[in-house]
């Protein structure tokens, strides 16, 4: 007679088998966990021919070395813009191009730009024509040239939408505000309550507000197939970042998502959402997680403590929830905030909190120059062009977190698990969780300056009496002991622990494992 089978894990519980199921769906949905990596068009690639495009930078637009830094102007009242706004590097799509295997050197999955369409200013956000490439930027040859370069190596491309408003510049608005029977007035709030006599956003008269619940708009933005959203997607995008989407609201934004999987099923739709993420996975897919960044950063800079760290994180997933979370960005900083080299001038420091990026929930992305140092404080320092000097084997912040972005590949949890938070006296302590034993990763962050000795309860029944875990950063091992680890962690640093399998080392209580 043969023996019966025994089950795979016999210790499974009915819990673990739906994670197997949550687990198996997030590793066959790219959107969930990716590597993204954000660039400015005008400022990543240095021009080759920039003479022969020297025309497109005409007078109020300034054409600055690449060796410059961006400095605060003065406001140009005739065209409603800050000088700096139109102050340009020459960088184009083809220039962006010849550099794209340092993406694939970084090991990024995902490339996001500013926006791309036809607009005054150096930033884009005022389009003149949304459906439109910017003439400095190359046209629809090079949008498909760059998106076929990508592919080849295995990376997608996103767009950055603007979508709630556009450019004082455009000239339907410009026909609108001169003749009130224009068949564009619909498209804008034209009413005297308005300081500028129409609604812009943030009272910017550069930026006036698109009526979104026009159908009209609609359509031309999102709802037909041949809307800004839907072209750019069937032309081979992959997503889009919608600009101030807390303005926009969840039913249009609902509406704008279903509009976008119409053209591509897959399609990722991240929200600029600087507010509490609860909630916004409802209308789109994930969101930028500004909230985590202010957790991250405020407990390095230490307004926050590590216990009250984890219980905000912790509340944050239950609220918001797992799923719309690993489909999130992850950002540190971005072309609206101070660099990373800025908020936190240590080194050490900036390797904790991008410790934390990597291995909390979400898609990490990391903002062009970053990766080498580079420092920028408020509007327009953190928009320089790109040191490509300082992308060498010698720079010790681009070899770290290559390294850091190595081990996040090699462990499969940290883009696919659930997070379960942990106990401790000062840590900030975390479990990131798949359906598989071997795969659980404990991360445990010293936020303080001095070394803590904690005992450390890993809440994970899989954990076994006596068994070994292996720090991935300083190679210690550690064993654990009545579902509980004895450490200590240094000073500003951390532990990233997973347990060292012992099946092929004679005994095991593993031993029925997969």
């Amino acid at each position: 007679m043969r023996p019966p089978t025994a089950p795979p894990e016999p210790w499974a519980t009915p819990a673990d088998e739906a994670m197997a199921r949550a687990v198996e769906a997030r590793a066959a949905d790219w959107r969930v966990g990716p590597v993204v990596y954000h660039a400015m068009v005008d400022r990543f690639g240095p021009p080759r021919d920039l003479a022969a495009r020297a025309h497109l930078y005409a007078h109020p637009r300034r054409l600055r070395a690449w060796s410059e830094a961006p400095r605060q102007g003065h406001f140009v009242e005739t065209h409603g813009v800050w000088s700096h706004e139109l102050d340009f590097w020459g960088g184009d799509l083809p220039s962006l191009i010849e550099r794209l295997d340092h993406l694939v050197d970084l090991g990024a999955d995902v490339l996001v730009l500013n926006p791309i369409h036809d607009a005054l200013t150096n930033h884009k956000y005022d389009a003149r024509d949304p459906a439109a490439l910017s003439p400095e930027f190359g046209d629809r040859d090079d949008l498909a040239a760059l998106i076929k370069a990508l592919d080849g190596r295995g990376l997608r491309l996103m767009l950055d939408g603007v979508f709630n408003h556009i450019g004082r510049a455009a000239p339907i608005f410009q026909d609108a505000l001169r003749d009130p029977q224009s068949p564009w007035r619909g498209w804008f709030d034209f009413d005297g309550r308005h300081p500028h006599g129409y609604a812009c956003w943030m009272d910017a008269p550069n930026l006036p507000e698109l009526r979104l619940d026009n159908p009209d708009v609609k359509d031309a933005m999102f709802a037909a197939p041949g809307s800004v959203v839907q072209t750019m997607l069937r032309l081979g995008t992959s997503g889009w970042r919608l600009d101030v989407a807390h303005d926009i609201g969840h039913h249009l934004l609902a509406e704008l998502t279903a509009a976008a999987r119409a053209a591509r099923p897959d399609a990722w739709i991240v929200g600029e959402l600087w507010n509490y993420p609860e909630g916004w996975t409802s209308a789109v897919d994930g969101v930028m997680n500004f909230h985590a960044r202010e957790i991250i950063l405020k407990l390095i800079q230490g307004p926050v403590d590590g216990p009250q760290a984890s219980a905000m994180l912790d509340t944050m997933v239950r609220d918001a929830g797992i799923d719309g979370l690993l489909r999130s960005w992850l950002i540190l900083d971005n072309h609206d905030t101070p660099r990373l080299a800025t908020a936190l001038p240590s080194p050490r420091d900036r390797r904790l909190a991008r410790l934390l990026q990597l291995t909390l929930p979400g898609a990490p992305v990391i903002y062009y120059g970053s990766e080498i140092g580079m420092e920028g404080g408020d509007d327009p320092e953190m928009r320089a062009p790109m040191r490509w000097e300082d992308v060498n084997d010698h720079n010790p912040e681009l070899a770290d977190l290559k390294k850091l972005l190595k081990l996040r590949r090699s462990l499969r949890a940290l883009r696919l698990g659930d997070m379960r938070r942990l106990d401790a006296r000062a840590l900030l302590a975390f479990q990131r969780r798949t359906d598989r034993f071997d795969e659980t990763v404990t991360v445990l962050v010293n936020a303080t300056d001095d070394d803590l000795e904690e005992l450390v309860p890993l809440r994970d029944p899989r954990a076994m009496n006596g068994q070994w875990l292996l720090d991935h950063l300083s190679g210690d091992r550690l064993q654990i002991f009545a579902g509980t680890v004895h450490l200590t962690v240094p000073a500003r640093s951390a532990r990233l622990l997973t347990l060292i399998d012992p099946r092929d080392k004679g005994y095991t209580p593993y031993k029925r494992a997969r």
